[in-house]
């Protein structure tokens, strides 16, 4: 369940995202009086089996059912949690169109929340994990291999901290960084780490430890390069980051 809203006194708009059509929202009739339909049920991240019916005349599909598979309550009992499956859920929701199949989509939100949830790998290698293979997922992948300019392969690049250009999606050799604007920097161990979260198997990916330079440098990066290549900054985000201050 990515977003649920007021619709007038008694309804609810609720917006899933499902394994077999995308994200899909559905209207929720009574929800907010009703003291058995839906009691307990129709909470932020949890994931549900739901049935709906088409309306009448044009408009939303209306929820009948939601049976409760997974309540992720954990996330919802830690506000340090809820903050990073906010942020989570705000992008997806952002990025992805109305009824549109991303079963890859589906399964990365639905490991690192089961994650986030058990407790079983940090919070902030969790974010770091997720954002990398969303943006591979949307196909705006930062370049970590070669200078985004010259095209020289990060073997070839001496030093051991790399400036980053967003604009241009990536790393920059030394002879490049000279002209560019505000720049952030990675260290070679960080792009290691990275690209290490990024590719293979995701269960794998999720037992990587983090150096803790790694995770400053790894979350200051993705922090600004998701919002730059979306082309907005999630209020979720502003909160998480204010939150960890």
């Amino acid at each position: 369940m990515l977003r649920r809203i007021d619709f007038g006194d008694y309804d609810l708009i609720i917006t899933f995202l499902s394994l077999s059509k995308g994200k899909i929202s559905v209207i929720a009739k009574s929800a907010k009086k009703s003291t058995k339909r839906f009691a307990g049920v129709l909470e932020l991240f949890s994931a549900l089996e739901i049935v709906c019916r088409e309306p009448r005349t044009k408009g939303l599909p209306v929820l009948e059912e939601a049976t409760l598979r997974q309540p992720f309550a954990g996330i919802r009992a830690d506000i340090y949690k809820t903050a990073y499956a906010s942020y989570w859920v705000e992008l997806v929701h952002g990025w992805i169109e109305e009824n549109e199949k991303q079963a890859g989509l589906y399964r990365l939100l639905e490991y690192v929340l089961g994650q986030l949830d058990g407790g079983n790998v940090p919070d902030k290698a969790l974010s770091i994990l997720f954002q990398m293979r969303f943006m591979r997922l949307c196909g705006l992948s930062p370049n970590l291999i070669v200078c985004s300019s010259c095209r020289t392969d990060i073997g070839q690049i001496h030093h051991n901290n790399l400036a980053v250009d967003l604009s241009k999606g990536g790393i920059l050799c030394d002879h490049c960084a000279g002209g560019a604007p505000r720049q952030l920097y990675l260290s070679k161990g960080t792009i290691k780490q990275l690209i290490w979260a990024e590719e293979g198997n995701i269960a794998r990916a999720g037992r990587i430890r983090f150096t803790p330079q790694a995770l400053k440098e790894g979350l200051l990066f993705l922090e600004d390069f998701v919002p730059f290549h979306l082309g907005k900054k999630p209020r979720s985000l502003l909160f998480l980051q204010q939150l960890r201050r």
